[in-house]
């Protein structure tokens, strides 16, 4: 167990680590242009601002959670999402008083749940994301909805299918809940008990039901979205409006709720083909215009998304566009004596200053050895340091792919280095 990583969890290895810096850059880059900034919460929260922002009729806070009391008898609760934490950082940092809307993104963010492991789902996973607060209008849903496809697109995850709906305000929602229940109520004997346990906190909850008995009961339920006040109705024609402006495709799901309770209005989700014809969502999101005010802060409108990056780098992989990883090294220095290496010290020190990637023996190879070991690093040049060229004030240059050798001299060595990768 010692050297077992614990269940539900996975360790970033060196040689996978280029990846995960892709998906990062990416996020930043098409973030920036927009101009988000970026935020970092705790990983471990007061478990009470999960219980009132996720919601404690979902399963994330029901099942899910990792909670335990500290040394001062205190519930904390590692962050099984990214958006409860953000809203608390902005009421806490008072951002609401800064220009608006405040406009932020994390990049890695390490969510945690306690779940049955699986392709693409992991205890431990880290999470892409954004949160706009203070921006009531349509604009900003079509605009982050835009933003997470040109982040999945720009790490190769085309072929995507945007799904939206509505599931309204507070107001509407009651009368669709008063529908809903009328709905359900004779079919409560054979939902399952976690669907009978929401019937009176969230109905609505249980069309998000897993159980394929009570999705097969719940079939023919009516819809949030036949059930839209003037204002949700209008909101959700301007999402649409904005997104054929900005020439996203759609398709309109009644079905999607999502699985957290802070959702209003605008939800979604972004769904990929796989090569096997199945289906993956690998981003949903929505607005939750009432989370900040509900956690002590004003009155403020609120909207995000979240995606996995490691089901970002599973979709790439089963698609096989996994991005090569770059050049380890780009000059090594290969030395013969003690006196050499003292040399190749000062010409690894001068290349890396230049903005070359070099770097010479640490384990008292062979020369030979030292070559191999040059190889298998991918050096595109190795600079031969011995006794011989020493004396005379130069250096061989040996280029890794044509085999041709040359010599320049020792104050030439980095401009020639340069130059030449």
């Amino acid at each position: 167990m010692l050297t077992q990583a614990p269940k539900g969890t996975q360790d970033m290895l060196p040689k996978d680590s280029h990846r995960w810096h892709k998906i990062e850059d990416t996020m930043r880059r098409v973030c920036a242009l927009a101009g988000y900034r970026e935020i970092r919460t705790p990983v471990f929260e007061h478990t009470e601002l999960f219980q009132r922002g996720v919601g404690d009729t979902t399963d994330v806070v029901q099942k899910e959670m990792y909670t335990f009391f500290d040394k001062g008898n205190r519930s904390i609760t590692l962050k099984p999402e990214g958006t409860a934490g953000a809203v608390r950082a902005m009421i806490e940092g008072h951002l609401y008083a800064e220009p608006l809307p405040q406009k932020m993104y994390y990049v890695s963010c390490p969510v945690f749940r306690y779940e049955k492991p699986q392709s693409g789902r992991l205890r431990e996973h880290h999470q892409l994301g954004v949160e706009v607060f203070g921006a009531k209008d349509a604009s900003i849903d079509a605009e982050i909805i835009r933003l997470a496809m040109d982040v999945l697109e720009g790490n190769g995850v085309h072929g995507l299918t945007l799904h939206i709906n509505s599931i309204g305000c507070p107001a509407c929602r009651k009368v669709y809940n008063d529908a809903l229940k009328a709905f359900l109520e004779p079919l409560l004997p054979s939902l399952c008990e976690t669907c009978r346990g929401r019937y009176d906190r969230n109905p609505m909850r249980i069309l998000d039901c897993k159980d394929q008995k009570c999705k097969s009961l719940i079939q023919g339920a009516p819809a949030m979205l036949d059930m839209l006040c003037e204002e949700c109705a209008g909101h959700f024609e301007k999402l649409k409006a904005y997104l054929n402006a900005l020439g996203v495709d759609y398709e309109v799901d009644k079905g999607i709720v999502r699985g957290l309770d802070y959702y209003t209005k605008t939800v979604f989700e972004i769904i990929t083909k796989m090569p096997d014809g199945s289906e993956l969502t690998v981003c949903g999101g929505g607005r939750y215009d009432g989370l900040v005010e509900q956690l002590g802060g004003p009155e403020m409108a609120g909207i995000g998304f979240g995606m996995g990056v490691e089901r970002i780098l599973m979709v790439q992989d089963m698609l096989g566009i996994a991005q090569q990883a770059p050049r380890l090294i780009d000059a090594f220095i290969v030395t013969m004596g003690d006196e050499a290496r003292l040399a190749g010290e000062k010409i690894v020190r001068q290349l890396r200053l230049f903005g070359v990637k070099a770097d010479l023996d640490h384990c008292a190879r062979s020369m030979k050895a030292q070559f191999k070991y040059a190889d298998k690093l991918g050096a595109a040049k190795v600079v031969i340091l011995a006794g011989d060229e020493l004396e005379k004030g130069v250096a061989k240059i040996r280029d890794m792919e044509t085999h041709e050798e040359y010599e320049k001299p020792l104050d030439e060595i980095v401009k020639a280095i340069k130059q030449g990768v």
